[in-house]
């Protein structure tokens, strides 16, 4: 595999034919599908019996701080022990916690069960994500990474359109219970296939160090990204990123329904259109990287988001408005896959855990603030006002990176030493 911060190479077998990759592409893409079934139903469960939406938001705001509270330790567990048996004890675990809403829902609702089994099952959700990323860099070679990384996520963000369509359909004819029984399905056959799986070791050489105290332990993520000059302008200026883009989709719907008057139907439409612009990007991403290199493609991809969000806020044609959304969200899914691809090759494999840990905590620290601002903003000034604002910071984002390290063509080749 290419050394963590080394040069590419280009002797990789193609994707294609690459078993274990193959294996686990398609296990968890069927994992990412069954996920979109709980994404649902969990919600059809509760109103269901209390017919409350205060209910709903206490659930999801518990369940959010036991990812965030897990996220900590994830980056530890991924680098401290076997990756692949993570993965799949994280599987079966949530198998097991899914598992239980159908059974004992078969003899009364309890949505007290809700409270113990999402907030458990997102937590453990985190530490699999973490180990996710983390377990590419140890399926495919280095100059195959951003292609795997495109192949994933275009095949995540289909499963995430058609879950929920399908979702619906099973909820409507079964109950909701039905639709959680199959994604507790989705983990068995997650860990199936990761079974099959078998990772790379590292490279030779690459010997992790002593262990350190726990709280030395967590910093050596936010340590690594702040000494790499790249990761480090990546870091801050994706942490505005998110700021100024966290609530986009809220802001799409407010302007939907309040200033054009369309209906709830117009809104899924909408957005499952601009969901193929997710799709897109992530297929684009690996061609235009390769004949671009890194810098071109990820200061395009946020300049290209930024004009899309101006014109969304401009628009008042429907058609107009799905097709912006899509160009926005295809710049995203570029920049976030190049962004991702980098870490994973620059990184030194004991690393990859806590210094994935590190990024997505600062990176999305400022979101929950941005997405408040951004639809109070729109609420008081007007949609436009605020997609002009959200847009122009974009592209004033974009411009701070051609002065930064992040405008070179391809930072994963050796440079001065970041450890």
């Amino acid at each position: 595999m290419t050394q963590a911060g080394g040069p590419e190479t280009g002797g990789g077998r193609p994707l294609w034919r690459d078993r274990n990759f193959n294996v686990f592409w398609g296990s968890q893409t069927l994992s990412v599908a069954g996920d979109s079934f709980a994404y649902i139903a969990i919600p059809l469960l509760v109103l269901n019996v209390t017919g409350s939406v205060a209910q709903m938001g206490l659930l999801t705001g518990v369940a959010g701080a036991a990812s965030v509270f897990a996220g900590i330790f994830a980056g530890i567990l991924a680098d401290r022990l076997d990756r692949r048996t993570l993965l799949i004890c994280c599987d079966l675990a949530r198998l097991a916690l899914y598992g239980l809403i159908p059974l004992v829902w078969a003899f009364g609702p309890q949505v007290w069960l809700l409270y113990v089994v999402l907030p458990l099952s997102e937590a453990i959700g985190m530490v699999f994500q973490v180990t996710y990323v983390t377990a590419v860099r140890n399926l495919v070679e280095g100059d195959r990474i951003t292609e795997a990384n495109g192949r994933l996520y275009a095949t995540a963000a289909a499963a995430g359109v058609g879950g929920p369509l399908l979702a619906g359909v099973v909820s409507g004819q079964f109950g909701p219970t039905a639709a959680i029984a199959i994604n507790a399905a989705s983990f068995a056959l997650s860990a199936a296939g990761l079974y099959f799986v078998r990772f790379r070791r590292p490279e030779a050489g690459a010997t992790a160090p002593p262990r350190q105290r726990p709280w030395q332990e967590m910093l050596a993520g936010a340590r690594f990204l702040w000494r790499h000059p790249v990761l480090r302008s990546l870091t801050i200026l994706l942490s505005f990123f998110i700021f100024f883009t966290l609530g986009m989709t809220d802001v799409l719907i407010y302007h939907l329904k309040h200033d054009l008057g369309r209906s709830d139907g117009t809104v899924g439409t909408v957005l499952a259109v601009a969901a193929v612009g997710t799709i897109a990007g992530a297929v684009l991403v690996a061609p235009v990287r390769r004949r671009l290199g890194f810098g071109v493609t990820w200061i395009g991809a946020l300049a290209t988001s930024g004009l899309a969000m101006a014109g969304v806020g401009l628009s008042g044609r429907v058609p107009v408005i799905a097709a912006l959304m899509a160009v926005y969200l295809c710049g995203v899914s570029v920049a976030g896959i190049c962004s991702m691809s980098l870490r994973q090759q620059v990184t030194p494999d004991h690393l990859l855990g806590r210094v994935t840990s590190a990024f997505w905590t600062i990176h999305f620290s400022l979101g929950p603030v941005g997405a408040a601002v951004l639809t109070w903003g729109a609420g008081g000034y007007g949609v436009t006002v605020i997609c002009l604002l959200a847009g122009t910071a974009c592209l004033l984002l974009a411009t701070v990176a051609l002065f930064t390290p992040i405008r070179r063509p391809a930072p994963e080749h050796p440079g001065p030493a970041t450890s």
